[in-house]
Formats: structure tokens, C-alpha cells, sequence
């Protein structure tokens, strides 16, 4: 039987094309266990109480001490074993567990900031810590500890590259360096920031409680070990907080790279964080009493999307200026909110009836309708101002209470996303409905003439 010429045969249908090589999972830096058994060590000897060390002795003390220390690192081997990361596509995946395997993917469309933070035993060891601030997170999202300082910044140039984000340039010492096209706006000098600590209640108080102290012990005759730990102790907790701020805000310095801020600070543990100024809801200026005769202030910012559930506030980048003088915060507003002066605020008091609800406060409490943002402000001893842009206003809301309704009184919040609310207090009834409505209209006209979406 013959066969007719065979024609040319139909070209293949083109297939799916292959997944992308999936690059494989990075491990923290072998050291990361010796950090975390040593962040252990220091925890387990803070929680092992003066009463039992003076129950078993020093020597038992220690073993205690060391066994619980080498539990901990064991652990902390382990758990590094079994983590890793990598960056797929337009996530960062985080491997972690080892009974219960947990796999966090982190879209990097949402990703705000990734920051280099040093601790102490991370800047003797050459190590540094990757934290990642998301848009809506209720934490700072998947902390890298440890990588060395060149795989860190390297990563993050990365995320941020991916995210969209231009990162900042890297020293040769593997510190955060100033970009090229950054604009330095100030640097809070440490004996300011020595001398404000000092000038706070803990410190004031604290040589008046040592006299009492001593003064009981002496009349007691009584010097045991436990009596003076525990006095030490106290002291210690009083002084903990002005002491944390020294330390956390050492060299602090602000700089501007287009329309983003730079904050750098840090002794122990320093820090490189990154503060979109189009994430900005409000700012917050605070005068605290002993500060005002030397004319200073510290200035505060609420941002959409970093960790406001964050426990500890150290992580969070809401420190605008430490301390600095009038002119320095009218400077570093300015940048912040473009327009807005600090001694020009048409703020206007409440009706005099509200002198029956603040006999002495009244005189400080305010507000004003500026043609940019809205500003309110309290407080008797500590003076606070907040200021919230129009744009930023996600709601208004009008209330009252028993006594404001008896004076025909009202008070407005101006609610931004993220928290921060700006409270107009006590102002006439008919007063604080125009001043709700106002707000409304002006928070409606930004929006659309900024073309700002709701963060």
C-alpha cells in the first residue's frame, strides 16, 4: 500500500514556562546562638531575686545561673538550625520552628522601612539586626538577628530595592552613612540631652529619697545585703527611664533625603530609621515643666504604619527631636509640615464657664484652625500640642460629658489613622459643631486636592 508525501508536521504548542529557580533558604549567622544564650544569661540573673542569692550562697548561685544559661543556648542552637530565610519573588519568607513549623511571608509591596539595629554584644561580635517595619502591622515583622553587618545592609539594600525604595549608602564600617542626595537638618548635642535627663522628676527626687533612705537605715542601725540590694533596686528603677532615654537617643542626629527623614541615634544600641514624611499623621510638642527655663521642647510623630502595638516603644520611630529650643523646633516642623510655624498657631482658649471644669488650666488649653493642619492644646504642668494635618483627619467626633452638659460645653477629636487623636476641649456647644464641621470640609478639600488615599 503507498502513502501519500507526508506534509510538515504542526510546530508544538509552546508549554507553560518553568517556575523560577527558587533560591535557597539563608541561615542566621552562626554566632546568633551565643548572642541569644547570652541575652538569656542576663535575663535569668535578673529574674533569680537578691533573696535567693542570699539563700544558697554565690557558689549555687552561679550554677543556677549557668545551667538555666546553657538550657537557653541549647534552645537557641536549635531554633537556629531550623530557621531560615529567602526572598521569593516579591516576598521575604521567614522558615522558623522546629515541632511546629511556621513559614511568615512578607509582601514587600507593604514593606515600609528595614532597619540595621546594632546592640551592644551585635557591635563587639561584628553582628547587626534586620527589623522590617509593614503597613498595618501590629509588631516590627520578622527581626533577623544576626546576620553579619555586610549580609545585613546587603539585604537590605535588597528588600528595599525590591519594595521600591531607594536604601541609604553603607560605611566601610558597615554603619548606616548619609546618601548623597541627603540634607542635614540637625544633631542634638549630648550635653543637652545629659542636662534634660536631669531636669526630670525622677532625678530631681532621687537625692531626697537617697536621704530618706539613708536616714531610715540609720536610725535602724540596720545594713543587711537584702535591705541594700533591695534599696539599690528601687533607685535603679527610678533612674531606669531618663537613663534609657540618654542611652537610646545618644548622638541623635536628623537628616532630610527628599521626602523621607533619617533618624540616628543610639550608644548601646544604634539605630538607622527611615520616616516617610507622606506617612505622617501628627506631630506632638511637649514642654515639660523644668525644661521651661531653659526654653526647650521635644517634638514626636504618630506614622502610619509602624507597630503602634509594638511593647517596646524603642522600636518605634515616633522621636522627631529629643530636646532642642524653640528655633530648632520651628526648623525641624517646618520640614515636616511645610508652612506650619509653632509660635503663629492661631490658638484661641475656651469659653470662661470652662473655668468651673479647669480652675487653673484653662489658659492652657487651646485651639486653632490653621489654613494646613489643626492644632490643639493642654495641660497645666506638662504642656502638649498636637498638631494633625487636614489631610490626615480620618474622622471627627463631637462628646460630652454630665458636667459639659450642664455648661452647654463640648469636646471635638479630630481622629488621624494610627492613633494620636487631637482633642479640642471644652469648647461652647454651638461652637464645637461648627468647629466638627469645619474639620470635616477641610479634611474632605485636602484629600482631594493632595490626592491622598486614606494610609
Amino acid at each position: 500500500m503507498s502513502h501519500g508525501p507526508v506534509g510538515p508536521a504542526w510546530p508544538a504548542l509552546p508549554g507553560p514556562p518553568p517556575p523560577p529557580a527558587e533560591e535557597p533558604r539563608q541561615r542566621l549567622h552562626p554566632l546568633s546562638p551565643v548572642l541569644h544564650g547570652a541575652k538569656s544569661l542576663v535575663v535569668v540573673i535578673a529574674g533569680l531575686s537578691w533573696s535567693t542569692l542570699s539563700r544558697v550562697g554565690f557558689g549555687w548561685f552561679a550554677v543556677m545561673a549557668a545551667v538555666l544559661a546553657l538550657g537557653a543556648t541549647v534552645l537557641a542552637v536549635i531554633s537556629w538550625f531550623n530557621t531560615g530565610y529567602h526572598v521569593v519573588g516579591r516576598e521575604l519568607r521567614v522558615h522558623e520552628g522546629l515541632i511546629w513549623r511556621r513559614t511568615r511571608a512578607i509582601p514587600l509591596e507593604r514593606l515600609q522601612a528595614v532597619e540595621v539595629v546594632r546592640p551592644l554584644l551585635a557591635q563587639l561580635t561584628g553582628l547587626a539586626e534586620l527589623r522590617l517595619e509593614v503597613v498595618g502591622g501590629g509588631k516590627t515583622e520578622a527581626p533577623l538577628a544576626y546576620l553579619s553587618v555586610a549580609e545585613a545592609t546587603a539585604l537590605r539594600r535588597r528588600l528595599l530595592a525590591v519594595a521600591g525604595r531607594a536604601p541609604e549608602t553603607v560605611s566601610p564600617a558597615g554603619e548606616a552613612a548619609p546618601a548623597p542626595t541627603e540634607r542635614w537638618l540637625h544633631t542634638v548635642r549630648n550635653q543637652d540631652l545629659l542636662v534634660s535627663q536631669l531636669l526630670t522628676p525622677q532625678a530631681f527626687l532621687l537625692p531626697f529619697g537617697l536621704v530618706f533612705v539613708v536616714a531610715q537605715f540609720l536610725s535602724e542601725g540596720s545594713w543587711s545585703f537584702i535591705a541594700v540590694a533591695s534599696t539599690l533596686t528601687a533607685m535603679a528603677g527610678v533612674l531606669l527611664q531618663p537613663v534609657r532615654r540618654v542611652l537610646d537617643d545618644w548622638s541623635f542626629r536628623l537628616d532630610r533625603d527628599d521626602d523621607t527623614l533619617r533618624i540616628r541615634n543610639g550608644l548601646l544600641e544604634t539605630r538607622a530609621q527611615t520616616v516617610p514624611l507622606d506617612r505622617v499623621q501628627t506631630v506632638g510638642v511637649t514642654w515639660p515643666l523644668l525644661w521651661r527655663m531653659k526654653g526647650w521642647l521635644r517634638l514626636r510623630l504618630e506614622v502610619a504604619g509602624y507597630s503602634a502595638a509594638e511593647p517596646d516603644d524603642r522600636n518605634r520611630p515616633d522621636r522627631l527631636l529629643p530636646v532642642g529650643d524653640v528655633r530648632t523646633g520651628e526648623l525641624v516642623v517646618a520640614e515636616v509640615l511645610p508652612g506650619v510655624s509653632l509660635t503663629a498657631l492661631p490658638l484661641t482658649p475656651p469659653p470662661r464657664r470652662a473655668r468651673w471644669l479647669r480652675p487653673l488650666s484653662r489658659s492652657a488649653v487651646g485651639a486653632a484652625l490653621d489654613d494646613r493642619v489643626f492644632a490643639v492644646r493642654s495641660g497645666l504642668l506638662t504642656r502638649r500640642l498636637v498638631i494633625v494635618p487636614y489631610a490626615r483627619i480620618q474622622s471627627v467626633r463631637v462628646t460630652q460629658g454630665p458636667a459639659q452638659r450642664w455648661l452647654r460645653l463640648a469636646t471635638v477629636h479630630a481622629d488621624p489613622a494610627g492613633g494620636g487623636s487631637a482633642a479640642a476641649y471644652d469648647r461652647d456647644l454651638a461652637e464645637a459643631w461648627e468647629l466638627a464641621a469645619e474639620l470635616t470640609a477641610r479634611a474632605h478639600a485636602a484629600r482631594r486636592a493632595g490626592g491622598h488615599r486614606r494610609p
